[in-house]
């Protein structure tokens, strides 16, 4: 991943087997062997980059007192981006042939964004949790470091040079008074370098905590990491001076460190946050040795001809590894085994052999190239946009999935409001009567759509939303902050529609409280109510204690975060407060038994609690769980459905659960909205209504569904309320 920047007379070869160590640490890590904290590996590749390119500007601007900017870049176009757009055109294309629509288009969104060297942001927005990814992993997601560097080479020439005028001035106050002396320009450089690094490694402890994500792949919460490689390099002339104790000292600790690291952490581990300091010390620790004299260090262990191969073929090894190891199990029909995952690493091994012989070197020595830097220039910025290009024609003209039957478009008929007899007027006795009439007869209606809609086998052409537009299709406060990450445990306010009203409506829960946010939000407008959002990933309103399979540990954040949405709650005392969460957590390894006795009373002791602050509950029942993801089967069951069904047991269903909840609610003074009609017939239940397409992935349903069920969702919630809501 990492420039080879020196001369032949200056290479080091212990460079190229850390490296070597970076690279094998992650392709082990990927492969499923037993280095769970491999990808730590980056991190090597990040401070052996900021030694070596600060190593090579430091020397031009001692040299000749500035940067060529275009000489630079040159040189990092020759190196970097040749490799880089031909794993990305043909990684967009296997994906356009191997993986249905929906992957394959979000993919090709990907070389796109990779080509451009921003995939990093895209990542970070889509919330992907590179250490324990659920479900579709991009074959591209290992671009994000790319776009780390990419970002990092744009800005730190420029920085330095701004450095260095800095220092200039400090030289240039002759009557600076005599004790306090001008700083020397290394010395004025290592300091401004030092405030990044420091800033940088607090936002990254910061955002480690609150929004991992952006954390792990975000220059910003990076940037420290390249800037101590930085430091180092302004140090070398004083590290020459390491004598054999301390380099040997210092070298292995350092190798100790990284490997450490790749050993010691897994997913569970918070990064990169402190965590990180470990490999980055330690690869500090090996460069520095390396600039000593002595046999005692690691230098002449890393410096081997194999470790040296391997160090050399990195950067092109690491840009293959990843697509092949995501898109072989497509090819193969079935998840890769340990050995063939072995296989296939040693073939992309190959790949990167190649690309390097075959296209990297001789592109780098090609003097027609290098004698004119603008011919460089020209040729990054033609294979970025190409490659970019290539990849938002995929988007374009690959043929979306439409089905060929048709559905009427699908309605409610809400029915009229009944009169009190003696009055004329809808009083209590007949409003209770009307509104329990009015959700029997919506809930009528919906199943009786359900039921149509599962005996038609053919997708429709008019399905809302279109398989291609379902992931997106998400209720708002996923888009606008109010949904917490796993690692968040802010309160955010997450005010919806009439935020002056004196009558609040509380959203309560995790992704499945939320998922009915557009039906929610539709009658709280209606009403004039004031709607707040409290709801985080996978945390179930609950008192109980929740493994975080993603974290890999005790779901702490989740108990602290539930905590001061309750006291929040308490100071908001509202009227009515809905709860949702999912069914599945049993499923998952969450460490815990959905409707045990833990469960079921943990949901009580909540429901109490909350109805302690003056506000009447309302449970909400969950959804069936198809297991797969229902757009993408879809796309590939266009004139038979059938396979996207989802039978009425478990783990799709949960028959016996429904009742529990229903009579802990009951027993504890709540309502419950049993959701059972809007999904299910007697054995089966559907992934569409009518034209509606009911899921956006495997598990939530479409705010497009959400907001069509408003009035039986109404209905059922007046009837919980006793006609508050």
């Amino acid at each position: 991943m990492t420039d080879g920047l020196a001369t032949r007379s200056q290479h080091r070869l212990d460079i190229e087997g850390l490296r070597a160590v970076a690279i094998l640490a992650v392709v082990a890590y990927h492969t499923g062997l037993r280095v769970p904290g491999g990808y730590i590996g980056v991190d090597v590749f990040f401070v052996i980059s900021g030694f070596l390119i600060t190593q090579l500007l430091w020397r031009e601007l001692n040299e000749g007192g500035t940067v060529s900017f275009a000489g630079f870049y040159g040189r990092r176009v020759r190196r970097l981006l040749p490799s880089a757009a031909l794993v990305i055109v043909v990684t967009v294309a296997a994906s356009a042939v191997l993986l249905p629509y929906l992957e394959a288009v979000s993919v090709a969104k990907d070389g796109a964004a990779s080509a451009l060297y921003v995939a990093n942001y895209r990542f970070a927005a889509q919330a992907t949790n590179y250490l324990s990814a659920h479900g579709p992993v991009s074959p591209l997601q290992n671009f994000w470091s790319l776009g780390v560097e990419e970002q990092f080479y744009l800005v730190w020439p420029a920085l330095l040079l701004g450095l260095t005028g800095v220092a200039a001035l400090f030289r240039s106050k002759r009557r600076a008074p005599r004790h306090r002396r001008p700083l020397p320009p290394t010395a004025t450089v290592a300091v401004g370098l030092g405030a990044l690094a420091a800033g940088s490694f607090a936002l990254s402890l910061h955002l480690t905590r609150v929004d991992q994500p952006w954390a792990f792949f975000s220059l910003p919460t990076r940037a420290w990491e390249l800037a101590v490689g930085g430091l180092l390099a302004l140090a070398v002339p004083r590290l020459r001076g390491l004598g054999p104790l301390a380099t040997g000292i210092l070298g292995w600790a350092g190798l100790g460190a990284i490997a450490t690291a790749a050993f010691a952490f897994t997913a569970s581990t918070p990064f990169p946050g402190w965590a990180a300091l470990l490999p980055v010390a330690g690869s500090a620790a090996v460069l520095a040795a390396g600039c000593g004299s002595g046999r005692l260090g690691p230098a002449r262990a890393l410096g081997v001809r194999p470790m040296v191969l391997v160090g050399a073929i990195s950067y092109t090894w690491y840009l293959w590894h990843w697509p092949a190891l995501v898109l072989a199990p497509s090819v193969l029909g079935h998840p890769l085994s340990l050995p063939q995952a072995i296989a296939v690493s040693g073939l992309s091994f190959g790949l990167g052999l190649l690309t390097t012989v075959l296209l990297e070197g001789p592109v780098r020595r090609a003097r027609w190239l290098s004698r004119l830097n603008a011919r460089s220039l020209v040729l990054g910025a033609t294979l970025s946009l190409g490659a970019a290009a290539m990849a938002a024609l995929v988007v374009v003209d690959l043929p979306a999935p439409v089905g060929s039957g048709h559905a009427a478009v699908s309605h409610l008929d809400t029915p009229s409001a009944g009169r009190d007899p003696g009055t004329g007027a809808p009083g209590p006795t007949a409003l209770v009567a009307t509104t329990e009439a009015q959700a029997t007869a919506l809930d009528a209606q919906v199943n009786s759509l359900v039921n149509r809609s599962m005996a038609v086998a053919q997708v429709p052409d008019n399905l809302t939303p279109t398989l291609a537009q379902a992931s997106s299709d998400v209720p708002i406060p996923f888009d606008d902050g109010c949904f917490d990450s796993f690692t968040d445990i802010s309160v955010h306010p997450c005010n919806y529609a009439d935020s002056g009203s004196p009558h609040t409506v509380v959203l309560f829960g995790d992704s499945h409280a939320l998922q009915w946010f557009p039906a929610i939000d539709n009658l709280a407008n209606q009403k004039m109510w004031h709607l707040v959002v409290m709801a985080k990933a996978t945390c179930p309103p609950i008192d109980i204690e929740v493994f975080s399979p993603t974290l890999g540990a005790w779901y702490t954040e989740c108990d602290e975060w539930r905590a001061a949405e309750l006291q929040r709650m308490a100071a908001l005392r509202p009227a009515v407060v809905i709860i949702g969460f999912s069914r599945e957590y049993g499923i998952s390894d969450d460490h815990v038994v959905v409707d045990g006795t833990a469960w079921l009373s943990g949901l009580a002791q909540m429901i109490t609690t909350i109805r302690g602050t003056g506000a009447d509950v309302v449970l909400m029942g969950d959804d069936p769980y198809p297991q797969q993801s229902v757009p993408d089967c879809l796309a590939q069951n266009l004139s038979d459905d059938v396979p996207c069904k989802i039978p009425k047991r478990y783990p799709y269903y949960n028959p016996e659960g429904i009742p529990q909840e229903e009579s802990v609610a009951s027993t504890t003074g709540a309502g419950y909205v049993d959701t059972d009609p809007w999904f299910c017939g007697t054995t089966t239940c559907t992934p569409i209504v009518g034209n509606i397409l009911v899921y956006r992935d495997d598990n939530h349903i479409s705010a497009t569904y959400a907001s069509w069920l408003t009035p039986a969702i109404g209905a059922n919630l007046a009837v919980a309320t006793k006609g508050i809501f």
